[in-house]
């Protein structure tokens, strides 16, 4: 509308006409809640009792149906534009037992409540929930993540804090003389207690430090699959100062490199543990970097295993989503230089914005150490890679604003 075209009025005509308008308003809005026929939210939602906004996907259906294979993070995505605003818009049903878990069959419902977007389980067509017994194991129930893919990883641990380190079963020794074990051959452990005859180990050999670039301190060590082994038998360890200790006699199945003595003992059929939901730390000033890549390969992409240098004193949970950001490369400044001009020493250099990279969901949270699961990947991932809050910089662009 034009300017010159509005109708003049005064400050206090205009408040007037502003509070009878709010007024209105107000009032269509309560009818229309008592009525049961509360307009659509907006796409953006305030939460409530926080100014953060959960932002829906474009594309959010009023309804899914959950299918086997999903992931509580892949059904996140589907409602939510940010899959770690989950926890402020699951609607917790206290009528169904253990309500935070999500089965293949189950149908979720976008609903509104107070405004809110909300999701719920119940049936098709319906929103309103009621008791149900529900007699699917709880192994069927939905993860976080694909944890098929940390089996592997959590048997023959590719990175290992420094308390696991201290506190592990090792090799103690080998039978008939051996210096190191071999396929066939029949190694000693200590400190794996009293476990049952055929169970199986693996060997893992203790390589290279794991350094917190901030200050130096050491967080861990890379780890290397030595073998797997199958127990024999246990025995009382015999004049040793550490009494009370048993001795595992086991039989070497499988070789990875040589078996040595000092090698930590993991068990080769593993618990991942509790599942957890995908979340945002509640410190919203978390920023760490990525100190190493599962497997020593230089970059990363979706669904591999990282180690941060981040962890409980900093806030962190299993179940944490953190932004990647990768550092911008170094330009040199040449303006207006064309492929007719030589390259100059006395060029200025330009270091590029730091740009996101991916986002990193934690699986296992240690004091000063982390490990975490890549849940996207925008471009490759490194080591020395910065850690930031995932609603951090721009979400679209996956520019920073952040300076270090």
């Amino acid at each position: 509308m034009d300017r010159n075209l509005r109708p003049a009025l005064n400050r206090s005509a205009s408040w007037r006409t502003w509070i009878r308008a709010t007024g209105l308003g107000l009032a269509v809005a309560g009818a229309g809640i008592a009525l049961g026929t509360v307009a659509p939210a907006p796409a953006l939602a305030q939460v409530s009792g926080s100014s953060m906004s959960v932002p829906l996907a474009p594309d959010a259906p009023s309804q899914y149906v959950v299918k086997k294979g999903d992931t509580l993070w892949d059904i996140a995505g589907v409602f939510l534009r940010d899959p770690w605003y989950w926890p402020e818009i699951w609607y917790v049903n206290p009528d169904i037992a253990n309500p935070h878990l999500i089965y293949p069959g189950d149908v979720l419902n976008l609903v509104y409540v107070d405004g809110k977007p909300r999701i719920t389980v119940g049936s098709a067509g319906a929103t309103r929930l009621s008791p149900q017994v529900r007699s699917s194991p709880l192994t069927d129930a939905v993860r976080a993540i694909p944890y098929d893919l940390l089996m592997t990883f959590v048997g023959r641990p590719s990175l290992i804090d420094k308390g696991t380190f201290r506190n592990q079963p090792y090799v103690i020794g080998f039978r008939n003389d051996h210096m190191v074990g071999a396929e066939h051959g029949e190694v000693y452990g200590l400190g794996l207690g009293t476990p049952a005859e055929g169970a199986r180990f693996n060997f893992i050999h203790i390589g290279e430090q794991l350094i917190d670039p901030d200050d130096g301190d050491l967080l861990g060590y890379i780890g290397h699959f030595s073998g797997t082994g199958r127990v024999i038998q246990t025995s009382s360890a015999r004049n040793s100062t550490r009494r009370g200790e048993s001795i595992t006699h086991l039989q070497v199945l499988e070789m990875g490199r040589e078996i040595m003595q000092g090698d930590k003992i993991f068990p080769a059929e593993v618990d991942i543990g509790d599942d957890f939901v995908p979340s945002a730390p509640a410190n919203t000033d978390i920023d760490g970097r990525i100190v190493a890549v599962v497997d020593g390969v230089y970059a990363a992409g979706r669904f591999q295993v990282l180690a941060i240098n981040r962890g409980k004193r900093h806030g962190l949970v299993p179940g944490n989503a953190l932004a990647v950001f990768g550092r911008g490369e170094v330009v040199t400044d040449r303006p207006g230089a064309g492929p007719w001009r030589r390259a100059s020493s006395t060029f200025a250099t330009v270091q590029l914005p730091k740009e996101r990279n991916g986002t990193l969901l934690l699986f296992r949270v240690y004091d000063r150490m982390s490990y975490g699961l890549v849940v996207e990947s925008i471009h490759a991932i490194r080591e020395g890679d910065y850690l930031k809050h995932p609603s951090f910089g721009h979400r679209d662009t996956g520019l920073s604003d952040f300076v270090r």
